[in-house]
């Protein structure tokens, strides 16, 4: 068989538009969805570029096992010497938030001062001990905003806590983090493909917490930007043109310390300027209504990346 591009994955969602610029561009492919599955560890994996698409937010599409039995495929192909794109470090950061900022920190990156907890008691001292008045409890393994909450004081986590509306983590660990104030209401997300930063998307936190740019996670039309410079409404996701940012040398540094090639970076800035980063998304989305509107195409880009990995290792 010839050596072709690996796409490990586990919501079919997410593939279709990697899917038709890779077709595009006429590059042999394959989908490996991973929600399920068997291993052989005596047998020895095709030629190719495997590419890691596998998300934290598996588990709240039924793919429970998603992240570990990927984790397990990933280790025996990097035994093996195949070339992954985001491979088992990036894995690592994707499904824990504690992770990631530790390795944020390394490079000297700030974060939002973050407390991890285990059990409902737990996470109420975190809340005592944080030091601040506003803050935010979420999941260490999430995705989209999942289990984001923001609480004014520690009665009312205690009210949520054991209120009908809890959400259990599906990896037990709670983090309770300082809530950056924003003077308006956006975060940016740095998207970099093959280590290098590709654009910057201005995203609209009015309306919640939910932050994904991908279309599927879209839920109605309100936010269009064709829509929107008729209408008067913003975008939800806006490509920003001539961004710079001294945040992008140290992203490029933390990806590289890391082995990640492709990745979404967030962070937010306070009222005094102060720069906080608080999500590394390693299997990242691009918003096709942003990018129609700006003439950028991270799926495009991602998948010529894919395609010179392959010519370079197999021509």
């Amino acid at each position: 068989m010839k050596p072709r591009v690996y796409v490990l994955h586990e919501n079919d969602e997410w593939t279709v538009h990697l899917e038709d610029r890779l077709r595009e561009l006429n590059l042999l492919y394959e989908l490996w969805h991973l929600d399920e599955g068997l291993l052989d560890l005596s047998s020895s994996p095709p030629q190719g570029i495997f590419y890691n698409r596998i998300s934290a937010s598996s588990h709240t599409r039924n793919h429970r096992f998603a992240p570990e039995f990927s984790g397990g495929v990933i280790a025996w192909l990097e035994h093996h010497k195949r070339t992954v794109v985001n491979g088992s470090q990036a894995l690592s950061l994707e499904i824990s938030k504690i992770n990631q900022y530790v390795a944020l920190n390394q490079v000297g990156i700030d974060t939002p001062k973050t407390l991890s907890a285990v059990g409902k008691q737990n996470i109420m001292e975190a809340a005592r001990r944080i030091g601040v008045e506003s803050f935010i409890t979420k999941h260490n393994r999430a995705g989209k905003g999942q289990g984001v909450q923001l609480f004014r004081s520690a009665e009312a986590l205690q009210d949520y806590l054991h209120g009908p509306n809890y959400e259990e983590p599906i990896d037990g660990i709670t983090l309770v983090q300082e809530y950056i104030q924003a003077p308006t209401p956006h975060i940016i997300r740095h998207e970099f493909i093959d280590g290098k930063f590709f654009y910057a998307v201005k995203v609209d936190t009015s309306e919640g917490f939910e932050l994904c740019p991908a279309d599927a996670c879209s839920i109605e039309d309100t936010f269009c930007p064709a829509d929107g410079a008729d209408a008067g409404i913003s975008a939800k996701f806006e490509i920003l043109r001539n961004y710079h940012s001294i945040e992008i040398a140290r992203y490029e540094a933390f990806l590289r310390k890391n082995n990640i090639q492709v990745a979404g970076i967030e962070s937010i800035q306070d009222a005094s300027g102060n720069n906080y980063t608080y999500d590394v998304n390693t299997n990242t989305n691009y918003n096709s209504d942003a990018e129609a509107a700006a003439g950028r195409y991270g799926m495009l880009e991602l998948a010529c990346y894919l395609g010179r990995l392959l010519q370079q290792n197999y021509d």
